[in-house]
């Protein structure tokens, strides 16, 4: 039984120190560390010996004890793994939704402000239209007031606002996925880029946001290639979040890190 333990203890640091080295996510390494320690436990029952035979009350109360334990490590293990918080995915989704929710807002807002100037130049022209007939009658017009619902971006705020909208784009669009900054993160997919803001401008980090083919990073060649950084996200940011992600990673010089140099082409 020990023996089996040792092997189980041995293979599962194995697994999760190959994971580490793939930058696999903590939970899964330890996740995947305990599924080496249950494969072990469960060869450990199957060659345990087989218990002596009970009668009564005593073989039931053995049963009850045994499905107890059993459920209560299930419920408690359970609630050390790893959980999957809906919320947070539904609070990403109405992040991803809001840009396309404002527009239709605004496209609202727009039409009431356009049909209101229209008005306006009907009563204009109406009250030129009198003083030249010589009635003395002024049309007073007010101008239309804006929709009460109508809301201002959070990108048209100061700097401290830009660098928000910027690092809330970072986790929105996951880019930790494929690139590792302040110590987190992948970079296997991506490069580093704690020193991004020494090697390329705002402009350019822009330019790479919105059309990942423009430019190569040196190392990364193959993923250029293949196309690993997809095109889409001139399609899920605006372009006040695109540039507020641009000037929020442009802050970032970190010379101590060494971010891979821009090739361009």
């Amino acid at each position: 039984m020990f023996k089996k333990l040792i092997i189980a203890l041995v293979v599962g640091g194995a697994v999760m120190a190959v994971a580490h080295s793939q930058e696999v996510p903590s939970d899964f390494q330890i996740l995947w560390g305990l599924f080496a320690i249950i494969g072990a436990v469960v060869f450990m029952l199957l060659d345990a010996p087989p218990l002596k035979t009970m009668s009564g009350g005593k073989s039931f109360f053995a049963v009850l004890t045994f499905w107890i334990v059993v459920i209560t490590v299930c419920i408690a293990g359970a609630s050390l793994l790893p959980q999957f918080d809906p919320e947070d995915e539904r609070e990403k989704i109405n992040k991803l939704l809001e840009k396309q929710r404002a527009a239709s807002q605004q496209g609202k807002a727009e039409e009431l402000i356009a049909r209101a100037k229209a008005l306006d130049e009907q009563v204009k022209a109406l009250e030129e239209r009198l003083k030249t007939l010589g009635t003395g009658q002024a049309v007073v017009a007010s101008a239309a007031p804006p929709p009460a619902d109508a809301k201002p971006s959070a990108a048209s705020g100061g700097a401290g606002d830009v660098m928000k909208v910027g690092e809330e784009q970072w986790q929105l669009q996951e880019c930790y996925n494929c690139h590792k900054l302040r110590g987190e993160g992948g970079k296997k997919r991506g490069p580093e880029l704690d020193n991004i803001g020494t090697l390329l401008t705002v402009e350019e980090i822009q330019e790479k946001i919105a059309n990942p083919k423009s430019f190569m990073a040196e190392g990364f060649e193959k993923e250029w290639k293949k196309g690993v950084m997809p095109d889409k996200f001139k399609d899920l940011m605006d372009p006040k979040e695109m540039l507020a992600l641009a000037t929020w990673l442009g802050s970032f010089k970190n010379t101590s890190v060494n971010t891979p140099k821009p090739i361009k082409q």
